[in-house]
């Protein structure tokens, strides 16, 4: 008997059925009542999730690599009695490295704004293979002595993964703005082994929204991820002493106070960052060697402060543990500022967070310093001031207050704090927000000519009507008809909302597939006609308002449907809006928007004869290899309106 009798089987008939037949109809089985809908959701959110962490744990491993290599190396200047101020170059060689990369491979520059961007007016599209390979390029730089942080190379190998993933499994529309999500939550996670201010950061900083189509693929993203880095990598996150008030009402004022220093603080950090960033950008130098000469600045900052090196951990632990003088505190503080700056402003890579957080730890000890020395009666430890600050300063930078408190918890396993904790994160937050309105990142999209805010473009809702977004032509429902007939129509037409007119012609209310829902249990549809049912207290939009204005009354009543009347007379209906309309509208008037500032960029590159060495001389508003979506894809460079219209009716790309 051949093999493929032995492998045949019968169906219900009697005839002979394949193997290949079975396994086509159990994957067809599977596609449709497993791997469909939010199931297929989830489980791709879990993959996510755990290759994100393998991922950081693979990242994790090469810098601890790279990290010994370079102090071993340093060992040896000693050992063989060589000058120690060679160990300046150990930077600026990985500077040189970094800049073959950007020079040779990296085309396209990622950081953390990109993914804003990404999730805000790409539809959560993202180049997986350069935003991976930014996220390693970020070892070169932190591992020869580079001041910056994980989290954004964490958040972009998340990204990146999820890009992949998405790809692999044909993911388009609204998903791929979720399973981006999922990737950085699960970047954020992993890196300091904080689940819950992994989902906070998404929710806070990328996305800017909660809701449970995105809330629950993110929470499971970020789960997995810490539990297998922590499984198979084991943790070196940053932990804390716990810590208490002995006199609540005495010295929670003091974190009030602490919170405004950590706002102008965070002012300071930001506009130097960017100040040494402008500075870069107009060195006419080729881009491969601009890395190299920051890297030498920091070499050079390193060696009258070594503590400014790298990561920085070990000196945010000394620094909330046991707290130098005054005089080193401050010098400390600023000399992380600069060179940090000089590390990130010359395109090394890596992140902002931590070294906003050592600046805030510092700050904090600093102000511990003073408060035990001046203030009679304070007996709080210096180190909950030290904590106090680091949140703070990450809070103002990164306008992410609600991830800080969160962060703070998770690190110091212990929820005693958290109110004086929060009251120096707000406070420094809203301090920063008032004398700079941009995060970090979010400085970097406005000088593209973005302005998003809560995972939106502002600026085009802001200048778009009610009038551009409106049905003009809405199928109205009469108030005497009856219920069963409102059901029918619903069925047949697809629509979940209908304006109702009363007996005279005019408007007299709406009704949505809601009021169905909630006022026809255990009811005769034929008894009972729609004026029953209908909402009469109407929120109601005009021709002439904003979109922003109106979806902020949408989000707020948690509606879906608005008719449209005429200011002066508000019986009359002249058209309804659904959030439909204003996405559409908005993800139509955005890709116009990205296309013509591309394309100014791309005019005013192939006018300047040193551009395409250095994108950004000469043009320091924009940054042509940074931050700018990916090209010649078709599949990743597809518009939302484009890529997303069957998911236009489940509210796609904003909310």
């Amino acid at each position: 008997m051949s093999l493929k009798n032995h492998l045949s089987v019968h169906d219900s008939r009697g005839s002979p059925e394949s193997s290949g037949d079975v396994f086509a109809r159990f994957d067809s089985y599977l596609r449709k009542n497993v791997f469909s809908g939010s199931t297929k959701i989830a489980l791709i959110a879990c993959l996510i999730g755990i290759a994100t962490g393998v991922m950081i744990g693979i990242y994790t491993l090469l810098l601890k690599m790279l990290t010994g290599s370079v102090a071993y190396a340093s060992s040896l200047l000693f050992l063989y009695q060589l000058p120690g101020y060679l160990i300046i170059l150990m930077p600026a060689i990985g500077g040189l490295a970094v800049g073959l990369l950007i020079r040779y491979s990296l085309k396209i520059r990622y950081g953390v704004s990109s993914v804003i961007e990404a999730a805000a007016l790409h539809g959560g599209r993202l180049h997986a293979k350069y935003a991976i390979l930014e996220a390693f390029a970020s070892v070169i730089t932190i591992g020869t002595g580079g001041s910056a942080g994980k989290e954004a190379p964490g958040v972009l190998m998340g990204s990146g993964v999820s890009s992949l993933i998405a790809k692999i499994f044909g993911i388009k529309g609204q998903n791929l703005r979720i399973f981006l999500g999922c990737g950085a939550a699960a970047g954020v996670a992993a890196a300091f082994n904080a689940p819950l201010a992994g989902i906070v950061f998404v929710m806070e900083v990328i996305i800017g929204e909660l809701e449970t189509r995105t809330f629950i693929p993110v929470v499971l993203s970020s789960v997995f991820s810490t539990f297998v880095f922590n499984v198979f990598f084991g943790s070196d996150a940053l932990t804390f002493p716990v810590y208490s008030l002995s006199d609540p009402f005495t010295e929670i004022w003091l974190f009030l106070i602490l919170g405004f220093l950590a706002g102008v603080v965070s002012v300071i950090f930001i506009r130097s960052f960017y100040a040494v960033r402008e500075l870069f950008t107009r060195l006419p130098v080729d881009i491969m060697f601009k890395p190299a000469i920051g890297g030498l600045v920091v070499g050079i900052i390193g060696f009258f402060c070594p503590q400014v090196l790298g990561l920085g951990y070990d000196t945010i632990i000394d620094v909330v543990t046991t707290p130098g003088p005054v005089t080193f505190l401050i010098f400390l503080m600023v000399m992380k500022m600069l060179a940090f700056s000089f590390t990130l402003g010359s395109r090394g890579a890596g992140g902002s967070i931590v070294p906003s957080m050592f600046v805030g730890a510092v700050l904090g000890s600093l102000f511990g310093v003073f408060c035990n020395a001046v203030v009679p009666g304070i007996t709080i430890e210096t180190g909950a001031y030290a904590v106090a600050g680091m949140g703070a300063v990450f809070a103002g930078t990164s306008n992410a207050m609600f991830t800080s408190v969160i962060l703070l918890a998770e690190m110091t396993h212990d929820y005693n704090m958290i109110l004086p904790f929060t009251f120096a994160c707000v406070i420094g937050n809203a301090v920063t927000r008032a004398l700079h309105p941009e995060s970090v990142f979010t400085e970097m999209l406005r000088r593209k000519g973005y302005s998003i805010r809560e995972g939106r473009e502002v600026d085009v809702m802001s200048s778009l009507l009610v009038k551009d977004a409106m049905n003009t032509s809405a199928q109205t429902v009469s108030a005497e008809n009856s219920a069963a007939a409102l059901v029918s129509l619903m069925k047949s037409s697809r629509h979940a909302g209908f304006p109702v007119i009363g007996k005279d012609g005019s408007l007299a209310g709406i009704v949505t597939l809601s009021d169905t829902r909630d006022k026809l249990i255990g009811v005769d549809p034929e008894t009972v006609l729609i004026k029953d049912i209908m909402t009469k207290d109407l929120i109601v939009a005009y021709p002439h308002e904003t979109l922003d204005v109106i979806l902020d009354r949408f989000i707020s009543g948690d509606i879906s449907h608005v008719p449209v009347v005429m200011k002066s007379n508000p019986k009359k209906l002249i058209g309804i809006i659904t959030r439909s309309d204003i996405f559409k509208t908005y993800n139509k008037h955005v890709l116009m928007k990205v296309r013509n500032i591309d394309t100014y960029e791309s005019e005013i590159s192939a006018a300047e004869p040193g551009i395409p060495d250095d994108p950004g001389a000469g043009i320091p508003e924009n940054d042509d290899r940074e931050n700018r979506p990916p090209e010649n894809d078709d599949r990743e460079n597809r518009s939302p309106e484009a890529d997303g219209r069957e998911d236009i009716s489940r509210e796609n790309n904003i909310r």
